[in-house]
């Protein structure tokens, strides 16, 4: 059972009525923030709108490993009783407004950390610098940043954060092992980048043109396009542009209904492309669409893919997930997020962010996908990645079919997170 919390000692009648309704407001919540039985955990990501699919995959991670991390006691053991953690939900709606009300809103709640990532980047450095500005004026109720899939370099780089944790790798990252593989591809000439117009997608079309060109200087970019973030209904125009420029590879860091409904339309035009992307093969939905499009190959990098050889902890972990919630795994990175954010309050033996911040610090765990280690200097994550490519099981290099397709994915380079990891700009600010 959890801890009896005693209740708050109340303020003399007296001066119960010269206190405003606000403040009235304000120590109710506080009381109710102070229980000792629970740690509360923000979830603000999108559960509404065109990626609301990957928002709810994020989601059901995120609640699946907070369920086990309870189900064996929770948090600050051994003791008299483990202290569980507690999972609030906030819909971002994939906008910095949005976010910074549900972050305020979770603090009033007595959130003490932050888990987010699928609003996007410039959503995360909002939330990251709220967060901050909020734990310099109340130092008390300080809340921490975690950080699973928003990959802007800069989230560890030039705007670094001690209050930020990024458990993905980040754009340079994934980049440099994507123009690894492409170096061994002559086949790939003319490259064109299409891309959302928002920071991460710039990102990734300048990332690649710098990595992709310094791995391969004879390749050739024959195009740059940025496009609305989640409102193009109709890719047809897009893809007549890239054919008409000769391409036969497109970069682009689109994600979620932006990535299948390119393929839908590059296979409605007939036109067979290769695709460089980051993270579609973890979003549903994506092998379904080149399913469809029966045409094109999709390269990605990701921390694991479903089929992987030799990943026998992962798979016991998915066939669990699947059993318990009737969906696919796809993304160790987010069920090992509040798995690293509890064994640091382990570590710590406390509750207070700032403690479990320095915890998080050089933090290393024996996760499902081996090693991994958060960077102290600049709170990068340094996790294994693997290039692979959603192709047909052919019951050699694709043996699991996915989605309900014969589609599945082939394994090109596995790479350790210390190959891949980069030097930092970060010059990182600690509190005393």
């Amino acid at each position: 059972m959890p801890f009896a919390s005693c209740p708050p000692a109340r303020p003399p009648r007296h001066l119960l009525r010269h206190l405003s309704a606000s403040t009235l407001l304000s120590l109710a919540a506080a009381a109710q923030a102070a229980d000792p039985a629970t740690f509360k955990i923000a979830y603000i990501d999108p559960l509404s709108g065109p990626f609301a699919n990957v928002g709810e995959l994020m989601l059901l991670h995120t609640q699946y490993a907070v369920d086990e991390i309870n189900a064996k006691g929770g948090v600050l053991k051994p003791g008299p009783q483990g202290v569980k953690l507690q999972l609030l939900q906030f819909d971002s709606k994939l906008s910095a407004q949005e976010s910074l009300s549900a972050l305020q809103a979770a603090i009033d709640q007595g959130a003490r950390a932050i888990i987010t990532g699928g609003s996007g980047s410039s959503v995360v450095s909002a939330l990251v610098q709220a967060a901050a500005k909020h734990n310099e004026r109340n130092p008390d109720r300080a809340v921490l940043v975690l950080n699973h899939s928003s990959i802007d370099p800069d989230l560890t780089g030039k705007s670094c954060n001690f209050w930020h944790f990024q458990f993905e790798a980040n754009t340079a990252m994934k980049m440099k092992a994507i123009a690894n593989t492409i170096k061994k591809q002559p086949s790939i000439q003319k490259v064109y980048l299409l891309n959302q117009d928002y920071a991460h997608g710039k990102q990734w079309a300048r990332y690649g043109q710098e990595l992709v060109g310094l791995a391969r200087p004879d390749i050739q970019f024959v195009g740059d396009t940025l496009h609305p973030i989640g409102r193009v209904k109709d890719f047809s125009p897009y893809v007549a542009k890239i054919k008409a420029s000769g391409a036969d590879s497109v970069i682009t860091g689109n994600w979620g209904q932006d990535m299948t409904l390119l393929l839908k339309a590059a296979g409605d035009a007939g036109y067979k492309l290769r695709y460089f992307n980051h993270s579609a093969g973890s979003v549903p939905g994506t092998v379904l669409a080149v399913s469809q499009a029966k045409m094109g190959e999709l390269t990605w990098v990701a921390e694991w893919h479903p089929g992987q050889a030799d990943s026998a902890r992962v798979d016991a972990l998915a066939k669990a997930y699947r059993a318990r919630t009737g969906k696919d795994f796809l993304a160790p990175r987010i069920d090992m997020t509040p798995r690293f954010l509890a064994a640091a309050i382990q570590k710590a033996q406390s509750l207070e962010a700032r403690q479990i911040a320095r915890a998080l610090e050089d933090l290393s765990l024996d996760t499902v996908v081996g090693p991994v280690r958060m960077r102290g200097e600049d709170h990068q994550a340094l996790l294994p990645q693997v290039v692979n490519t959603i192709a047909p099981v052919d019951g050699k290099a694709v043996k699991l079919g996915w989605e309900g397709t014969n589609y599945g994915f082939r394994t090109d380079a596995l790479y350790s997170g210390n190959e891949l990891a980069q030097g930092t700009e970060c010059r990182m600010a600690r509190p005393q």
